[in-house]
């Protein structure tokens, strides 16, 4: 599908979009409204789709590797096994959202709401969750290896059986937070 094809589908207001196999490498929608829309296995990199609304979007395993989300609304969203390795999720609000099996490396999600969003299984290495709202969030079996985590809320969050290794927690909230069986920033594991 080219780029103009994608922007007249758009404009076209149908929805929800199906676009599963697409490749929509770089494509630019910026602020578009693509509510429930069908990503399955399509390829989105370096795509800007900052401040889109994308809510209940199906992004399961699709590639967002260097896409730029900033903004978008992705509650609800399905990103399971997708790739957002070096994404640009900052300011994101993303309730519910499910990341599980996800390549979240290196990704930047600092100031999104993430709340009760499921990462189980996923890889978070040098993430930056900075000042996340992680409430209620399952970050379950996930690496956090070198992870900025620092000023996040993590309350009530479960974050059993995961290796936060060299993690930055510097101001994090964990208020009721569930580290069983975790490998700990300072190396420790909680049991």
């Amino acid at each position: 599908m080219t780029h103009d094809q994608f922007e007249k589908l758009i404009a076209s207001g149908r929805q929800p979009l199906w676009l599963v196999n697409a490749d929509l490498t770089g494509v630019v929608a910026v602020g578009a409204e693509l509510p429930k829309a069908q990503f399955l296995r399509a390829n989105l990199s370096g795509a800007n789709l900052s401040g889109a609304n994308l809510q209940g979007a199906n992004f399961m395993g699709a590639n967002l590797s260097g896409a730029n989300l900033s903004g978008a609304n992705l509650s609800q969203a399905i990103l399971s096994g997708a790739i957002l390795a070096q994404a640009d999720l900052s300011q994101a609000t993303m309730i519910e959202a499910d990341f599980s099996r996800a390549n979240l490396s290196g990704a930047n999600f600092s100031g999104a709401d993430l709340s009760r969003a499921n990462f189980g299984e996923s890889n978070l290495s040098q993430i930056n969750l900075s000042y996340a709202n992680l409430t209620e969030a399952n970050l379950s079996e996930v690496s956090l290896v070198e992870a900025d985590l620092s000023g996040a809320n993590l309350s009530q969050a479960k974050v059993r059986e995961s290796d936060l290794s060299r993690a930055n927690m510097d101001g994090a909230i964990t208020d009721g937070a569930d580290f069983e069986f975790s490998i700990l920033s300072d190396g420790s594991v909680d049991n």
